[in-house]
């Protein structure tokens, strides 16, 4: 796969103003990624050995990273005639046979609770290249193509980090993001280290009928990119509930799933 670049097909950049008719676009639904990514690849606005990583681990071409290509274009994956959205894959050899284990497991998870089958790739035009690069991250939705999701080893193959990275290629965006996110968290910019305080910033979202989900695999830590070893955000107005440590999908995840992608819902317990 030397030939495939890490930029390969147009890469979504998630917009506020979006005209798009395409709900997902504003889908924000990111865990409780370890300190591993907060040191590797959490790097606003720097290329790390390819594209953009932003909004914490999505990663971005530099040529649109002003732009929302889902705008005019189909970023979800096609629903099959049999009402089924097949993804092709292809796992790097870079992995042990424990960590492909964790890999598949992860992928396997989605078709207990959805219409998503992740399958291997056969030649398909479009698919994941699924590697370990630097850190934990992915694009977001379809963008054409082969295009990597990074499980950077050791410290990115865990079951609720390959689940997260999963929702982002199926187009899911973070928990915290989402625009009435100020009635469920309230965030600390001041304890925040400045290169990150973009991926606080609330967002205009369609969240597909669901409630805040403080359970959800894409909800950061309380803790976040923080400068001061302070909370970046917490809870309201129960300062106690806990945030960032799921370790699957919630129900709520896994709803949104069905409802952006299936004709009928098959959910919804944890995976």
């Amino acid at each position: 796969f030397d030939w495939m670049s890490e930029t390969s097909g147009l890469i979504l950049f998630l917009m506020a103003n979006s005209s798009s008719s395409y709900s997902f676009n504003y889908i924000i639904s990111v865990n409780r990624l370890n300190d591993f990514v907060h040191y590797t690849v959490y790097h606003t606005g720097q290329r790390v050995d390819g594209p953009l990583i932003t909004f914490g681990d999505i990663a971005v071409s530099t040529g649109f990273k002003n732009a929302d290509p889902c705008t005019a274009r189909e970023c979800k994956w096609e629903r099959s005639t049999d009402g089924l959205v097949y993804v092709p894959y292809v796992i790097s050899n870079q992995y042990s046979p424990d960590e492909l284990k964790v890999i598949e497991r992860g992928l396997r998870s989605f078709a207990d609770v959805s219409c998503i089958r992740f399958v291997p790739h056969e030649g398909q035009r479009h698919f994941l290249y699924i590697k370990s690069h630097s850190g934990c991250y992915s694009y977001l939705g379809r963008q054409g193509g082969g295009q990597v999701v990074s499980l950077e080893r050791p410290g990115c193959v865990y079951h609720h980090t390959v689940q997260h990275e999963l929702l982002h290629a199926l187009g899911f965006h973070h928990e915290q993001n989402r625009s009435d996110r100020d009635k469920h968290i309230k965030i600390f910019f001041e304890n925040i280290k400045p290169a990150q305080r973009h991926n606080f910033m609330r967002r205009e979202t369609n969240n597909l009928a669901t409630p805040y989900d403080y359970k959800s695999v894409m909800h950061y830590s309380r803790k976040a990119f923080s400068r001061n070893k302070e909370p970046t955000m917490i809870p309201i107005p129960d300062g106690n509930v806990v945030i960032g440590e799921a370790r699957s999908m919630s129900r709520n995840d896994i709803l949104r799933i069905n409802r952006l992608y299936c004709r009928s819902l098959k959910c919804c317990q944890t995976v």
